[in-house]
């Protein structure tokens, strides 16, 4: 899925995501790990909000990211802040044309926007082949107990006078799988009380912990290790809502 007009309130809307609990995650797995390299490649890198605070940690930073638009949000971002980033508009599963990394991050369940097991399986062959040996690739993706649970049939909104927002989850195509429907509101003339309306729609995709760990080993992957919701440590539980795959090459 590539965002379109959302990209330029994304960053508005999400203020409250957790991005540094996915750098400590990050920082904590490499120290485990060993890993010295800095060069990393952050996979669906959007707006590059975090994108942005890894390379303040001291990584060497691209990005890729399917949406341009998202895409012209992160680089205007770093001119600001005077970060150098390099960042492509590519496919993930098609991604290529670098230099081997010592890590990737596919982060903010982005491989859950893939909605063919194909482009899935690709996906992992091809951060398989742009990973340096020994080096890592961390990945989360939402948990089957989220996609059934908390996200199918469920209605969310806000409103915080400037953007409003109506968000419909409903059952997707597949099995584990589901549709967002989003209509948003924006503020486009105060004086006059109008706003804009576009809708977007997104799909999304998981599978069961074990059918990920299968694909992990036939991409050529070395396992080391799968956690629920942020823990470097735990493993995941029924109710994870989000789980953590670290992977060796």
């Amino acid at each position: 899925m590539s965002y379109g007009r959302f990209a330029h309130f994304y960053d508005h809307l999400m203020s409250d995501m957790p991005y540094d609990q996915w750098t400590r995650f990050l920082l904590e797995k490499r120290d485990e790990h060993g890993t010295k390299g800095i060069r990393l490649l952050d996979v669906g890198c959007g707006t590059g909000e975090w994108t942005l605070q890894i390379a303040q940690n001291g990584f060497e930073v691209t990005g890729i990211d399917l949406s341009e638009s998202m895409l012209a949000v992160a680089s205007h971002k770093a001119q600001q802040a005077g970060i150098p980033l390099s960042l492509f508009q590519q496919d993930m599963a098609e991604a290529g044309g670098f230099d081997p990394f010592d890590m990737i991050t596919i982060f903010c369940d982005s491989l859950n926007y893939l909605e063919t097991e194909e482009e899935l399986k690709k996906t992992l062959q091809n951060m398989f082949t742009l990973l340096n040996d020994g080096g890592l690739l961390l990945f989360d993706v939402h948990s089957p107990f989220k996609i059934q649970e908390q996200f199918i049939n469920q209605t969310f909104t806000y409103d915080d006078g400037s953007i409003a927002y109506i968000w419909n989850s409903f059952e997707g195509e597949y099995p584990l799988s589901v549709e967002h429907e989003l209509s948003f509101f924006v503020l486009d003339d105060p004086n006059q009380d109008r706003y804009l309306r576009f809708d977007e729609l997104h799909k999304q995709r998981t599978y069961p912990i074990d059918y990920y760990k299968s694909l992990i080993k036939d991409a050529g992957f070395k396992l080391v290790a799968v956690n629920g919701d942020f823990s470097t440590a735990a493993s995941p539980t029924d109710t994870s809502e989000r789980i953590f795959f670290t992977c060796s090459k």
